[in-house]
């Protein structure tokens, strides 16, 4: 005869199914957890790299405020000299959020710029990892070059059919130009203080 199927039955097989499930999610996380971390750190570093001067020692992550929020720069030294700072500065794209890694020389020139990660539609917002887009702000004197793109009277070229986007990458480029106030003189010491540069209200949540 069949066994019939009771409550109890019914609940030990969802138990016993959740212990396997959970078992097998547990063992597919310890085994996947150092590699990412591995692969996240060498992105983090490769970034970090690419937007300040070569030769430099880089320093340990220092805690800095960007856009009024807590982030992470880091002071490459050479001789005694600072020569540059890394700072990662979020803020949010047409697709959600938006991370840069923005590399500054101690006179506030823009050294370079890089994409650590993004959720920009393919072919429009995702090609603010073109260098067509980020290579205009290599060099970038905020002196004598406005932080907005050309719509908004600025000297940044938008990406066609991506202005969200590119107001996005511009203002996190702002947010970590000023996120060290004052940057340290050549040769000074890496100072890490002073305010975020205000945001404004019509470019922190955007759509296209």
């Amino acid at each position: 005869m069949a066994a019939k199927s009771t409550l109890k039955n019914m609940v030990l097989c969802l138990f016993g199914t959740t212990l396997i499930c959970s078992a097998v999610l547990a063992g597919v996380y310890a085994v996947t957890k150092q590699p990412i971390e591995e692969t996240n750190k060498a992105i983090l570093t490769a970034s970090i790299s690419k937007v300040l001067p070569e030769g430099g020692e880089i320093s340990d992550a220092q805690t800095c405020e960007v856009g009024g929020q807590p982030s992470e720069c880091w002071f490459s030294m050479k001789d005694g000299q600072m020569v540059g700072v890394a700072v990662k500065s979020t803020v949010v794209g047409f697709g959600g959020p938006l991370t840069i890694m923005v590399g500054i020389l101690p006179d506030g020139t823009i050294y370079n710029t890089s994409v650590l990660s993004h959720s920009e539609t393919p072919g429009l917002g995702a090609k603010c990892t073109d260098e067509n887009f980020f290579g205009q702000f290599k060099g970038w004197n905020p002196e004598q070059k406005k932080l907005l793109v050309k719509k908004d009277g600025g000297d940044v070229d938008a990406i066609t059919a991506s202005t969200i986007t590119s107001r996005a990458y511009t203002l996190a480029v702002q947010n970590a130009l000023y996120a060290l106030t004052p940057l340290p003189l050549e040769g000074g010491e890496p100072v890490v203080e002073g305010e975020a540069l205000p945001v404004a209200e019509d470019q922190t949540v955007v759509t296209e």
